[in-house]
Order: structure tokens, then C-alpha cells, then sequence
């Protein structure tokens, strides 16, 4: 095989390359193998196929899929902890979950076999990304019950980098193993590595003048200006790792050196793009909400899994030589959506605004009030150092640039507060960037 785009071929790449023919034929027989432990073993699953009059014997082709009930992250929800396992617990080998912000946890299982099919996942990702046997992986994704330690730390070693399991937190630290172990490669959230690279300055070290040269992101949505931000203030090649735990953690997908989408394994996860409204499945090209089923997940298999992620099906072939196909980088969550004054705003849509101005830090929250019955949107971001410690004049200019950034945007006003550097929060995963409280304001 061959790629280009500068991307490293490796054996764990070969499924990458298949030609759709026999793709197809692999897609249909697991297909078939899900559906049919699923429907013998998942009771709400049986239900749903017999109130559609579906039998597993109906799914001929990859193409039945459509007939498939949907799976909400209600259902996991409803059935916790081992309500939608197909798999006897003593083949059940790891346990994962969320959080459990909003309730009880979202609980994962898996069996040996699905541990070895999600560290090859991961380990593809790493390989479209570049990294290579001899690369010094450091994973600052927090391990335990979240999948991103983890996930990451298998994908690695299985694709013969040497593993820096740092998690998360203690960023000095992390700052002084990447720059004394000559970390080639880090994985973690976006925002904990624009957080390391603050640290960094602070404790005097350049990251361009470091051997680290790929930065694998996820776990949150970025934009494209904050990867710009992040390549140029490291040196590095920024890339997107994709992936939840519903379906198995990291290595649903991910982008290659082209940086034009991010690949799907399609031998194991299947996408599909809907309507959110109307669950209609939509042609490759529109933009949708992403349905995923996994296709190698014996523990608790996933099907039509609606995930809430917007995007849609790249149709042109990518350069890199891969026959999987590409969805559009996911900035957005159907659910992350807040409406002010009727309008609909995405934090991604404030982000893209103001990255474009040099002066702010890509550090900021989203502050949601309700007085007097009108909702207000108030912006609080990071300013660097010499700028806040300039004239008020100055501030203000940059304020005023910021505002009309996030008016061309959006269409309405916001309030804009300028901060002093490090006065937000840092997150050590996830970065919390709307915080809601207009619930607080209610009748005010």
C-alpha cells in the first residue's frame, strides 16, 4: 500500500486500505453477528425488534440497518448498571462509565476479544496520525473509569510506542516529563493542552524547541482556529481523535495527515447520518446528526446509537490512499445548543470568533443569565499579560473588536468581560465552557 500527505503506513493500518467490495462483506457478516446476540440476549432490544415486526433473519446486508431500532444514552440510562449487556458478566473482563453528572453513570462493559479489537481501533488512529514504534507517547487523558487513559495507553503499546501514562493533573510535572523523557507525542483534551502550554511559559520552556511533534486531541469539540492556536504556540502537528463510551471510548475515528475530515473504521463502527428531527436517514454530503453501531462489540454491542454529534459523510475520496470513509470534523453537539432571543448559538461559534483576535487567551467561559425575562449572554475570557496590564484604552479596543467578532457571528450582542490571565478555571479533562444560570434568575 502506499499513502501520501506524509502519512506512515504500519501493519495495523491494512484494514484502512481495503477495497468497498470486500468491506461490505466484512460489515454485513458482523452486522449479522450483532443483531443476532443482541435480539437473544438484550431484552429491550428483542422488545423493540418485535414492535417493529423485525427478526434478526431480516438483515441480509449492511443496507438493513435502516431497519434497526435506535439506541438513546437514555436506554443505558434506564437499563444500569448491565441492563444492555449481551455478554454473561463472567466473560465481562473491564468495567467503564461517565461520570454520572446528570444521574447515574453511563456503564460499558467489555470482553477480552472486544478489548483487542479496541486497542487496534486505537492504535490505526495513532498510525494515521503519524506516530510510529520508538515514539514517546505521553497520555495525559485521566485513566480509570473515563476511557480516554486507558484507550490510549492500549492503542499505543499495541502500536509499539513506549507509553507515558502521566493522566491528568500535576501539569508542572507533565510539563518536566515532556521535556525530560523527549516525549515525541501527547494525547489529551484541547484545552488541557493549550493549560500545559501556559505552564510551560510559566516555568520558562519553549514546546517548538522540544522533540514533541503530534498532539492527538479529543473529547471535546475544537475549532479550527484553536487548532491554529495550538500549532503554532507548540510546534506541533495537531490532530483529531474521535470517540465516546457509549461505543467503546476513543478509536471510533480520526483524522489523517491531510487533515480533511476524520477517518471512521468502518469494519467496526458503522456511521450513519440522520435527521435529528425526524430520524430519516440522509444522503452521504448532508449535514446531520451522527448514528453509530459498533460491528465488533460482543459485551454490550451498540446499535443505531444516536450520538448527538453533528456532522455529515465526506463523499470525495481522501488523498491518503484510505478507502474508509471521512465524517466532517464534529465542532458541535445537537445538544449543546442553547437558543438567546430565538436565536440558536453553538459555544463552538463564540470560539471560532474569538480565536480570531491574537490578544485574548484560548481561554474563556460562557456565562448564561436571565433578568427581567430576557436571556443574556455574557463572555469572560483571558487577555494576556502585557494587555492587561496596558491602558484602559487598549483594553477596551480589544473588547470592542471581540464584541463585534461575536455580533458578526451570531447575529445578537453579548457581554464581553475581559480576565486576567489564569483567573478562569483550568480544567484537567473536559473543559466546562457554558455555564448555565439562568435557572438561578428565574422571576428576577
Amino acid at each position: 500500500m502506499s499513502t501520501t500527505c506524509g502519512q506512515f503506513s504500519h501493519p495495523v493500518s491494512a484494514m484502512d486500505f481495503m477495497p468497498r467490495e470486500r468491506l461490505r462483506m466484512i460489515q454485513t457478516e458482523n452486522l449479522q453477528h450483532m443483531v443476532d446476540i443482541s435480539y437473544k440476549n438484550v431484552p429491550l432490544f428483542r422488545q423493540r425488534m418485535d414492535e417493529r415486526g423485525v427478526k434478526p433473519e431480516d438483515i441480509k446486508s449492511i443496507d438493513d440497518i435502516c431497519k434497526l431500532p435506535f439506541t438513546m444514552k437514555s436506554d443505558l440510562r434506564d437499563t444500569y448498571p448491565y441492563g444492555l449487556f449481551a455478554s454473561p458478566m463472567k466473560d465481562v473482563v473491564r468495567l467503564h462509565a461517565s461520570s454520572g453528572t446528570t444521574g447515574k453513570p453511563i456503564v460499558v462493559g467489555y470482553t477480552k476479544e472486544d478489548i483487542e479489537d479496541w486497542s487496534y481501533a486505537v492504535a490505526r488512529c495513532f498510525a494515521a496520525c503519524g506516530v510510529r514504534e520508538g515514539d514517546i507517547a505521553q497520555v495525559s487523558y485521566g485513566y480509570g473509569l473515563f476511557t480516554g487513559g486507558l484507550g490510549a495507553h492500549y492503542g499505543l503499546e499495541k502500536l509499539g510506542a513506549t507509553v507515558v501514562p502521566a493522566s491528568g493533573g500535576n501539569t508542572e510535572r507533565q510539563v518536566m516529563l515532556i521535556k525530560d523523557f523527549g516525549v515525541t507525542c501527547i494525547a489529551c483534551t484541547p484545552s488541557y493542552f493549550t493549560h500545559l502550554l501556559e505552564v510551560a511559559d510559566r516555568m520558562g520552556i519553549d514546546m517548538r524547541e522540544l522533540p514533541i511533534r503530534v498532539g492527538v486531541f479529543g473529547a471535546e469539540p475544537w475549532t479550527e482556529e484553536m487548532r491554529a492556536h495550538i500549532e503554532k504556540k507548540a510546534g506541533i502537528k495537531a490532530y483529531d481523535i474521535y470517540g465516546l463510551s457509549e461505543i467503546t471510548g476513543p478509536g471510533v475515528g480520526c483524522s489523517c495527515g491531510c487533515g480533511e475530515g476524520l477517518h471512521i473504521f468502518e469494519d467496526l463502527f458503522y456511521p450513519e447520518i440522520i435527521d435529528p428531527q425526524t430520524g430519516e436517514v440522509l444522503p452521504d454530503g448532508e449535514e446531520g446528526e451522527l448514528v453509530l453501531s459498533t460491528l465488533s462489540k460482543d459485551a454490550m454491542p451498540m446499535l443505531r446509537y444516536r450520538t448527538r454529534d453533528i456532522s455529515k459523510i465526506i463523499t470525495e475520496p481522501c488523498a491518503c490512499g484510505r478507502t474508509i470513509r471521512r465524517i466532517a470534523k464534529i465542532a458541535r453537539r445537537s445538544d449543546d445548543m442553547f437558543i438567546i432571543r430565538g436565536v440558536n448559538v453553538f459555544p463552538s461559534q463564540i470560539e471560532a470568533a474569538i480565536m480570531k483576535v491574537e490578544e485574548v487567551l484560548p481561554v474563556y467561559q460562557i456565562v448564561l443569565t436571565r433578568s427581567h425575562g430576557l436571556d443574556n449572554v455574557e463572555v469572560d475570557i483571558e487577555v494576556n499579560d502585557s494587555l492587561f496590564k496596558d491602558t484602559v484604552s487598549g483594553m477596551e479596543e480589544v473588547k470592542n473588536r471581540i464584541s463585534q467578532a461575536i455580533e458578526h457571528t451570531l447575529g445578537i450582542r453579548v457581554f464581553v468581560r475581559m480576565m486576567a490571565p489564569n483567573s478562569i478555571p483550568r480544567s484537567e479533562g473536559k473543559a466546562k465552557r457554558v455555564i448555565d444560570k439562568r435557572d438561578l434568575n428565574e422571576g428576577l
